[in-house]
C-alpha cells in the first residue's frame, strides 16, 4: 500500500492541495458555520436563521429538542459542538448557568439594545425576545378588563379558573415573580386560593386553556400572549377558541404585568465562539426583532421595534420592572410551594 504523502514537507503544489483535501471537511468549514441548540420550534426559528444566513453567509446547523439540551452540552463537555443555546423560560437559562455551560459575554451591542432587567448581570445570558403571561377571558361570561394577579385567588372566581400544572415552566415563572413580590408566606396563601378557584384539575397547555374556556368548563385562565395570536392568525382549527376569548394583561398590584423571555446562552466550549457572538448580537438587531414580532408573535426587546398588531390589540403593556434574574433566583421556593399546597392534585 502506497506510503501517504506527509503534509509537512510542503514541496509541491500538489502536495499542497492533498493536504488540504485531506482535512476533515468540518474543520475547514467551521468558519461559516455556527451550532444552535435550541428548544424553539423549527418553524418559529426557521425564519431568523434563513434571513442571518442571507446576510452574513455563516450557515446554521440546529440540534432541536424539547427536553435536556442543557445535560446533553454538560455531558459532552469540551468537545461539544455548541456554540449556542436558545432556549424559552428564564428557568432553562438558569439551568444552564447552574450545570457550568454558559460563558460570559460581553458586548456593548447586547447591552445596549437588551434592557438590564432582561440579562444576567455577568453576561452569562441574555434575552432576545420577551412573552406576557396573560389572563384569558370569556368575551360572553366575563366583563372584566382589569384583574390583577393577586385577584385570582379571590372566591369570586371559585369554579371559574382552568391552568396547566403548576409546576410547569411557564406557572413556575410566574408564581416565582410572586414570592420576588409577597414573599413565602402571601404566596403559599395565594396559590392555595388559586388551587381553591379551579374549575378543574390542572391540565393540557395555554392553547388548551382557551378550549376550555370556549366550551364553558371555566371562564379565566392563564396563558402566555403568543399562544392566543397565534391560535387566531395562524392556527385554523384553533381559531373559534380565540374568537370566544379575550385577552386581558394582568398586573401586579402596584407593579405590572409579569414578563418572561426567550434567550441565549454562549456555549462555554464554543468551537465557532465569534460566528456564535455575531449570531447573538444579530438575533437582537433590528431585522432579527422584526421577524420576532411579525412572525413569532412576541415582544421585541429592542424598544424600537413595535409589536405585531395583534399583540398591541391586547392593550397598553405595563411590564413588571422586576429583574428576570430575580424570578430565577425563587423558582426552587415556587416549585415547592406548589407541592406544599397540593395544586396540581
Amino acid at each position: 500500500m502506497p506510503r501517504a504523502p506527509s503534509c509537512r514537507s510542503g514541496r509541491l503544489l500538489a502536495l499542497v492541495i492533498a493536504c488540504t483535501a485531506a482535512a476533515p471537511a468540518a474543520s475547514l468549514a467551521q468558519a461559516g458555520e455556527v451550532n444552535v441548540y435550541t428548544y424553539r420550534e423549527a418553524k418559529l426559528v426557521a425564519p431568523l436563521f434563513e434571513a442571518f444566513t442571507k446576510e452574513t453567509g455563516i450557515k446554521v446547523n440546529t440540534i432541536s429538542a424539547s427536553a435536556g439540551l442543557e445535560q446533553r452540552i454538560a455531558t459532552e463537555g469540551q468537545n461539544s459542538p455548541a456554540d449556542v443555546l436558545l432556549t424559552v423560560d428564564i428557568g432553562r437559562l438558569k439551568e444552564a448557568v447552574d450545570l457550568g455551560i454558559a460563558q460570559p459575554l460581553k458586548s456593548d451591542v447586547l447591552d445596549k439594545a437588551v434592557p438590564a432587567q432582561y440579562r444576567d448581570p455577568g453576561g452569562l445570558w441574555y434575552a432576545v425576545s420577551a412573552r406576557a403571561r396573560v389572563i384569558y377571558a370569556s368575551r360572553q361570561r366575563v366583563t372584566e378588563s382589569e384583574i390583577t394577579y393577586e385577584e385570582l385567588a379571590d372566591p369570586k372566581w371559585k369554579g371559574r379558573i382552568c391552568i396547566r400544572s403548576g409546576q410547569n415552566i411557564y406557572n413556575n415563572a410566574l408564581f416565582a415573580a410572586y414570592v420576588a413580590h409577597h414573599g413565602d408566606q402571601k404566596a403559599e396563601a395565594w396559590l392555595a386560593g388559586l388551587k381553591a378557584n379551579l374549575a378543574q384539575k390542572p391540565s393540557g397547555g395555554d392553547r388548551e386553556v382557551a378550549r376550555d374556556i370556549a366550551a364553558g368548563k371555566c371562564d379565566i385562565g392563564l396563558g402566555n400572549t403568543y399562544y392566543w395570536a397565534l391560535m387566531n392568525e395562524r392556527e385554523p382549527d384553533k381559531k373559534p377558541w380565540a374568537e370566544a376569548t379575550k385577552v386581558i394583561l394582568p398586573t401586579f398590584q402596584g407593579h405590572g404585568t409579569h414578563m418572561n423571555i426567550s434567550g441565549v446562552v454562549l456555549a462555554k466550549h464554543a468551537p465557532n465562539k465569534t460566528n456564535a457572538v455575531t449570531l447573538i448580537e444579530w438575533l437582537v438587531g433590528e431585522k432579527a426583532q422584526k421577524i420576532y414580532a411579525d412572525i413569532n408573535f412576541e415582544y421585541p426587546i429592542r424598544a424600537s421595534i413595535p409589536p405585531h398588531p395583534t399583540i398591541a390589540a391586547y392593550g397598553e403593556l405595563t411590564a413588571d420592572p422586576l429583574p428576570v434574574a430575580t424570578i430565577a433566583a425563587n423558582k426552587k421556593k415556587a416549585a415547592t410551594l406548589v407541592d406544599k399546597v397540593g395544586f396540581d392534585n
